[in-house]
């Protein structure tokens, strides 16, 4: 049974989970999406059904083994997700969260607004897949959509405020305990809204819808870029001062994650201009601009795996006693990763007529990142079990031990 009532032991960090689930969800659907022809913004019901419920084949095999690892975990998202919003809802009564609160681990509360964005992409996508004829109306729940990034948008904005005016007033930035990019999860929280906004722009066929949309994505992915120099600057400093904090090495992969969401924001608004406005991106463009963030996770990839295998997270953190909500954030860069990838293969590689789909060449591109997303799955399930189905999960010991 999933633990409950974990008052003082629970920590935000633990929407992580929620987080991840969703996410590994979006990144096998993206398979769906990208493999298959479709009319619609994104594959739905409508295009998937006369496959399932047509003759044998392993086109069928493949479709229904994919839309069932999508729903499992869109449903094992919504589950951990309820479970997080009563366990956050009694840990705010507790003294661990006042003391978080008044710390310079605040910043770790943006995994809250960061995971209600991932839950309307999980609605979005459970509605495309499981209701006929969605697309019909689709027009019509765009707006709704934006209004719901919007309030999370806000609620983003209020924990922001909050935390940098109190940095700013009270001096309470702690430099030796967050010698990590552990506030980098801040920026994680404004791009994963960014994205959701650039969705509308992507597909929406109404220009005053396209406008809004990027009006407000950019606003976040803007704000997300800026904050992201600031904190990298900040971060780097105080690691290269302070060392790293082991606890908290994989937030040296938090650049992962956001530069997919910030490239894939990229991609929605440049396809949005070119249908309504007729601003022109070519493939050329999006090559460019795609390797270039490909790059950078590479190198922070790379970086990353150096120091947490000398140091022996993966053992002591997945498999051994150390244990804690913090290691869900291992699970992020293993979803976006492959994610961004498969973007690269479509947008990068077969957009650009470098490589033709269905070809073996095709399949070698895709075949590292269906490899890490298994890796991913492995690794979200073990620590699901271990930390959120055991009688009693270790304790957060410092409100600076929640920061991922």
């Amino acid at each position: 049974m999933i633990c409950k009532n974990l008052q003082e032991k629970y920590s935000p960090m633990y929407h992580l989970g929620a987080l991840g689930s969703g996410g590994l969800a979006i990144s096998f659907f993206l398979y769906l999406n990208f493999l298959l022809p479709h009319e619609s913004g994104i594959i739905s019901f409508d295009q998937l059904w006369p496959i399932l419920s047509g003759e044998p084949s392993l086109r069928m095999l493949w479709v229904g083994l994919c839309l069932a690892i999508v729903l499992i975990l869109l449903a094992t998202h919504f589950v951990l997700m309820v479970w997080n919003t009563r366990e956050f809802s009694l840990y705010k009564k507790t003294e661990a969260y006042a003391l978080l609160k008044n710390s310079s681990a605040e910043i770790s509360l943006m995994v809250v607004p960061l995971t209600m964005a991932m839950t309307v992409n999980a609605f979005f996508v459970s509605g495309s897949l499981l209701i006929p004829g969605l697309w019909d109306y689709i027009e019509y729940l765009f707006p709704f959509a934006m209004a719901a990034f919007l309030v999370i948008g806000f609620y983003a904005m209020h924990i922001m405020g909050n935390y940098f005016t109190r940095m700013l007033l009270h001096k309470g930035y702690d430099f030796e305990q967050n010698n990590s990019l552990a506030p980098m999860i801040s920026i994680f929280a404004l791009s994963m809204i960014a994205v959701g906004l650039a969705a509308p722009v992507a597909m929406s066929h109404t220009r005053e819808v396209v406008a809004i949309g990027f009006a407000l994505s950019s606003f976040f992915a803007t704000s997300a870029a800026l904050l992201m120099l600031v904190m990298l600057v900040i971060g780097f400093s105080t690691m290269l001062t302070h060392g790293i904090r082991p606890a908290a090495a994989p937030s040296l992969w938090l650049m992962i994650p956001i530069t997919t969401l910030l490239g894939i924001t990229f991609m929605r608004t440049t396809h949005g201009l070119h249908e309504s406005f007729e601003s022109h991106v070519g493939p050329a463009d999006h090559f460019v601009v795609l390797m270039a963030l490909f790059s950078i996770q590479i190198m922070f990839g790379l970086l990353g795996y150096a120091v947490l295998k000398k140091i022996n997270y993966f053992k002591d953190y997945i498999h051994g006693d150390k244990c804690q909500a913090t290691t869900f954030a291992l699970v992020c860069p293993g979803v976006a990763f492959p994610v961004f990838g498969l973007f690269v293969v479509k947008f990068g590689l077969l957009g650009n007529g470098l490589i033709q789909m269905w070809t073996p060449a095709h399949y070698l591109f895709l075949l590292p990142f269906l490899l890490i997303q298994l890796i991913t799955l492995r690794t979200l399930f073990i620590l699901v079990r271990r930390l959120q189905f055991t009688p009693d999960p270790a304790p957060v010991h410092s409100p600076n031990m929640q920061a991922a």
